[in-house]
């Protein structure tokens, strides 16, 4: 299994890979920079999560990588409506977004439990 420091980067090249694919319309320019600017941000924002100074701080970086991922998979979700190019690539990418963020929450959450247990045990 990939871990998710390489899948994150993959996840944001593809993206980038499927916005050279769009019309460069005006339209779709907007949502190809959204849909950049978010993807990119998931990888980067989840680098800086593994050089957290504490716990709070990991909780905190990681809450901006679920923020960032769930509005890739907004993005992804707008495309499929409003292209009729590239379907099963955007679903795939939507999947993997969907994936990414049940893994960035499961993590956010078992962090979560881990703090209160070594604040408990103080």
């Amino acid at each position: 299994m990939q871990d998710l420091k390489s899948r994150t980067k993959v996840f944001a090249i593809s993206c980038w890979n499927l916005c050279t694919k769009f019309p460069k319309t005006r339209e779709f320019s907007n949502y190809v920079n959204q849909l950049l600017r978010s993807s990119s941000s998931v990888g980067a924002n989840y680098r800086a999560s593994q050089r957290a100074k504490s716990t709070a701080d990991f909780i905190n970086k990681l809450k901006i990588v679920e923020e960032e991922i769930d509005e890739s998979a907004y993005w992804l979700e707008i495309f499929l409506e409003v292209s009729d190019v590239n379907q099963s690539e955007i679903k795939e990418l939507h999947k993997e977004a969907n994936e990414i963020l049940a893994i960035i929450v499961a993590s956010i959450n078992t962090a979560r439990k881990n703090q209160k247990t070594k604040t408990s045990n103080l």
